[in-house]
């Protein structure tokens, strides 16, 4: 054998230990970098779902569409609707929800019912005046002054306790039957509403059997909207809405 198919040999076998090794030494880099990096991915802060519902310790929700106002759990003081809608009769609507109402009350109509908004949105002072004109008419009676006002207060809010302040809730009766009693519940319109208002994003607000929980007494009219999401889960649930925020 020639001495240089000898060398030959050795300097292609030096190649392929070179080639080999500077090979591994790549993939190992790869390696290292690949980890740094997947580890430094996995370590980023991810921002959590925000959440819908109230929080224990406040009168107002992340989503003014949960906000709760009851008895126990008034509103922030001096709050108003940011924009309000003018409806038929003087009435008016946090414009939020206003697109969802329309078509409700459209839908109703189209289904042969004749509803009517008889309460919608109240300042403070509106608010105040019908809680005083409930004393008066209970004190006329005959009750004491406080159970004047404790009998008042389960029938009309008191003030900065009403939805009716936030802008989202309306009392809505049939045309053939305007009185807030009981029986509104009889109604074609009030049988529509029941079954249908969910999908509009509106709850009936003081459902039968709850008024231990809502503190107002079963309001066959007084709808509020929720949301659709959030209507159509506490409707299938067949719960109110402080039951839902729990």
């Amino acid at each position: 054998m020639s001495l240089s198919k000898t060398s030959s040999g050795y300097r292609l076998r030096w190649n392929v230990i070179l080639i080999t090794a500077v090979l591994c030494a790549a993939f190992f880099c790869f390696g290292i970098a690949g980890a740094i990096w997947l580890s430094g991915f996995a370590n980023q802060p991810v921002s959590p779902s925000p959440d819908t519902r109230q929080e224990d310790t406040g009168a107002v929700s992340q989503d003014w569409q949960l906000t709760l106002v009851n008895p126990t759990t008034p509103m922030e003081e001096g709050y108003e609707p940011p924009s309000l809608t003018q409806l038929r009769n003087g009435q008016s609507v946090d414009s939020r929800c206003y697109p969802d109402l329309q078509q409700m009350m459209d839908d109703c109509r189209a289904a042969g019912c004749e509803p009517l908004i008889c309460s919608s949105y109240r300042t403070q002072q509106r608010q105040e005046e019908l809680f005083q004109e409930k004393v008066d008419s209970l004190l006329a009676q005959g009750y004491s002054s406080s159970e004047a006002q404790r009998i008042a207060g389960q029938n009309v809010a008191l003030p900065g306790t009403s939805e009716h302040q936030l802008g989202l809730a309306v009392d809505i009766v049939d045309a053939n039957q305007q009185v807030l009693e009981e029986d509104q519940e009889d109604t074609l319109t009030q049988q529509w509403l029941l079954a249908n208002s969910w999908k509009y994003g509106f709850i009936l607000r003081y459902p039968q059997g709850k008024s231990d929980i809502t503190g107002i007494t079963y309001e066959p009219w007084h709808y509020r909207y929720v949301g659709r999401q959030a209507a159509a889960e506490i409707y299938s649930q067949g719960i109110c809405l402080e039951e839902y925020l729990q």
